[in-house]
């Protein structure tokens, strides 16, 4: 087990679906000069079996799709306290997945991205992923950032993942930890 000062850092993109948060994040792994995870929250949702999950009925999908998301939040934790710095890729849709992370990861530096995007340009990229309802991201947008407080903010409709990533590397630099951080403070404000 690694040392309270070698606990990994974490990264947390968080934004809608499609507002880049995956591309930033394998941007950030480019960039960064050591070795990072992009721990995302589809790559969790991807290992369930899909065929039983799509056969729940409506209270048994939520249930599972909670665990999950409770189990990523957990999983995350475990990396970093293992001493690996993490891109985590998430969407803060629920107010009980914030408030889970705040409390998960108490002795985690978390560094709280806002990652935003033009809500047309959303569903231009929803029209060429073809993956998803057109118009999910921008039902999205409210309750993803309702708690209105993070470290960086970046606009991927805006300037491209390179420019973001230089944004968040340059306020990690800036900012070693330990820092007071936007968790700290929403920490705080939740209890």
């Amino acid at each position: 087990m690694v040392s309270a000062a070698e606990i990994g850092q974490v990264v947390l993109l968080n934004g809608v679906s499609s507002s880049g948060k995956s591309t930033l994040a394998r941007q950030l792994l480019a960039d960064f000069a050591t070795p990072w995870f992009h721990m995302s929250v589809d790559m969790f949702g991807a290992m369930r079996a899909q065929a039983q999950t799509h056969d729940l009925d409506d209270a048994s999908l939520t249930e599972v799709l909670r665990r999950t998301r409770a189990g990523f939040h957990r999983a995350v934790r475990a990396m970093a306290l293992a001493g690996n710095n993490i891109v985590m890729d998430h969407v803060l849709s629920e107010p009980w997945r914030l408030t889970d992370l705040l409390t998960v990861m108490a002795d985690v530096d978390v560094v709280f991205i806002g990652v935003h995007c033009d809500a047309a340009v959303l569903m231009d990229r929803e029209v060429a992923r073809g993956d998803r309802p057109i118009g999910t991201a921008a039902t999205q947008i409210q309750p993803t950032h309702h708690h209105g407080l993070y470290d960086v903010e970046v606009d991927t409709s805006a300037e491209d993942a390179q420019a973001c990533s230089a944004r968040i590397r340059q306020y990690l630099e800036q900012h070693p930890a330990p820092a007071v951080r936007a968790f700290h403070v929403l920490r705080r404000s939740n209890r």
